[in-house]
């Protein structure tokens, strides 16, 4: 007879490509996965990965039975879903993944406040700028600014209309005065921002219908969004950030919007999710709260210049 376990850790497996990855999640011996992926191929009578010392890839029929052990777990989790009435009281664990800086400076407290009337729920909450692949991480959904249209997750709106401002401490500008152009971006130091190994120094803006575009350099470059907003509030230099990040900032004066006659470029915040069987009701209810919570953000941002 075929276990749900064994079931749920060829998903995995699958996913991850690796048992030991498997094991480290599931918090059991790389032994015990490959004996459990064993049991299960004993079953159906198939061989469903093809295993060297280096690689671990599906076979074709392990590719073919891949959606069906999928379609079973979540049937499974669908009926104790609805048995348990998990709708009234939310129990589990539910992983989230969120960028730096937001997750830290605005997320964080909404997470705690919504958890508080769950005893039973485990949030874990992976905060970093390296973009999570929502089917092969160990998370149940994502915090993400402009997702992909042509994507095959779910996407759902929590702050469809932010957009990037210019942003400097009252320091930075005090001692090095206050742009008035774009042009003038290149005699300021600029704070920039790495994704993958890619330098984002190009910044782009509109000015009513018109885009306009601008070269910037910087002598502090970091790879995580958190960083470069402190470095702004500490006075080095200019950056481009999401209204989400750093509204409260300008709402208290720590930073100001400059060049306010431009427009910065949309960056739609989202909650993503591999498929419309995983939006749970655990996710269902994290979203209502951030959804909440984002649209009353999103009003506060200066209407765009036309």
């Amino acid at each position: 007879m075929i276990k749900l376990d064994d079931l749920a850790l060829f998903v995995r497996s699958a996913a991850l490509g690796s048992f030991s990855d498997v094991a480290r999640e599931a918090d059991l011996l790389p032994g015990q996965v490959s004996a459990a992926i064993k049991r299960l191929e004993g079953e159906l009578d198939a061989r469903l990965f093809a295993r060297s010392t280096r690689s671990l890839r599906l076979t074709a029929e392990g590719e073919a039975y891949l959606p069906h052990a999928q379609t079973i777990l979540d049937n499974v989790r669908a009926g104790h879903e609805e048995l348990h009435g998990q709708q009234r009281e939310l129990r589990g664990v539910l992983q989230v993944a969120a960028p730096s800086d937001l997750g830290r400076n605005v997320l964080l407290p909404w997470f705690t406040l919504f958890r508080q009337p769950y005893p039973r729920l485990t949030l874990k909450l992976f905060f970093s700028d390296r973009v999570t692949d929502v089917f092969r991480d160990p998370v149940d959904v994502a915090v993400r600014y402009s997702v992909a249209e042509d994507a095959s997750y779910v996407a759902l709106p929590l702050a469809p209309e932010n957009r990037r401002v210019l942003v400097a401490s009252f320091e930075y500008l005090s001692r090095r005065g206050v742009p008035s152009s774009l042009d003038d971006l290149a005699s300021h130091d600029c704070l920039l921002y790495m994704l993958s190994s890619r330098l984002y120094d190009k910044w782009e803006f509109r000015d009513g219908k018109n885009k306009l575009s601008v070269n910037v350099t910087g002598t502090i470059h970091s790879d995580d969004g958190d960083v470069v907003r402190r470095l702004a509030l500490a006075g080095e230099g200019i950056a481009y950030k999401s209204w989400m990040d750093v509204s409260d900032d300008v709402r208290t004066g720590r930073l100001h919007i400059l060049l306010p006659h431009l427009s910065g470029v949309s960056a739609p915040l989202m909650l993503v999710c591999p498929h419309r069987k995983q939006y749970s009701p655990g996710v269902q209810a994290l979203y209502r709260l951030l959804k909440e919570r984002c649209e009353a953000v999103q009003k506060t941002l200066p209407a765009p210049p036309r």
